[in-house]
């Protein structure tokens, strides 16, 4: 499995931005984000794949969010713009070694610690 370590998280009036960071040990297949709110289930936010064909957003994010990877760092990044209240959360970072990860949390296998997103109305 690979390990993941997120860092970036914090608070942020709404309508700013933050960038999410997470360093991985080393490659997998498909990079995702995820985030959870107290009382909700984890749900998905964006998804990349190591090779960069395949770029999938929610819904909820789309046109605001950025997925990336650097590949000589190993890092995905997520670049959050115009963030609104409903975007606080705590974020997680996930990686699949299957080529068809998709929107399910059960589809990844590794999972970083979480960082969380505070947005302020």
């Amino acid at each position: 499995q690979v390990q993941l370590v997120e860092s970036g998280g914090g608070l942020v009036q709404a309508g700013g931005s933050l960038r999410l960071s997470c360093a991985a040990s080393g490659r997998a297949n498909v990079m995702a984000w995820f985030r959870q709110a107290p009382g909700k289930e984890r749900e998905f936010v964006a998804l990349m794949s190591w090779s960069g064909k395949d770029i999938y957003y929610a819904d909820s994010v789309k046109g605001r969010f950025t997925i990336s990877i650097d590949n000589a760092e190993n890092t995905v990044f997520l670049q959050m713009n115009s963030l609104k209240s409903e975007d606080t959360a705590a974020y997680y970072c996930a990686a699949a070694e299957v080529t068809r990860a998709g929107i399910r949390t059960r589809d990844y296998d590794s999972w970083g610690q979480g960082t969380q997103v505070t947005v302020s109305s």
